[in-house]
């Protein structure tokens, strides 16, 4: 299958189609705020993402920014040839439950050290998340979780049509 044609980059945008592979990890500024059942369970600005070409930034939050019981260990886990395994994680807020809405990597592979101690979230299972004040979109797809701003163009793995990219 051939590559999409990269969506048109603006002044301050960045394409997902330059974001190296295999993915590289960078610190930010950005402060990150994640709401459940109407309660605020993070908010820090103490991040980290992870950028992989063609998938849109996944944010990675230190455990301990999370509301006391946000966190509690979840059934599964899945493997990345680039981090390591994954394990799942329930998050509660405000009296609502999601299921299996984060994962971390308690060992990460050599490389991806920063990310030990540290929960990426899906969007899509949150009342909202915002990067600095802007509420994020989540990725196209049920297993992906980037989280597009309006700085970061596509197109985005997980849209229809991306099986093979």
């Amino acid at each position: 299958m051939a590559h999409p044609v990269p969506d048109p980059i603006a002044p301050g945008q960045e394409s997902v189609w330059d974001y190296p592979r295999p993915p590289r990890i960078e610190r930010v500024t950005n402060r990150v705020v994640i709401r459940l059942g109407g309660e605020v369970i993070v908010d820090t600005d103490d991040v980290v993402r992870v950028l992989e070409t063609s998938h849109p930034p996944v944010y990675y939050l230190p455990i301990a920014s999370f509301a006391d019981g946000a966190l509690s260990d979840a059934e599964g886990s899945s493997y990345c040839e680039f981090k390591g395994s994954a394990r799942y994680l329930d998050i509660r807020g405000g009296g609502a439950t999601a299921s299996r809405a984060a994962w971390n990597y308690p060992r990460p592979s050599d490389g991806y050290e920063a990310l030990a101690g540290r929960v990426a979230v899906y969007a899509r299972q949150m009342d909202s998340c915002e990067v600095d004040g802007e509420l994020v979109t989540p990725q196209p797809g049920r297993f992906y979780g980037g989280w597009i701003t309006s700085w970061v163009v596509g197109p985005f793995k997980g849209d229809t049509g991306s099986i093979g990219w």
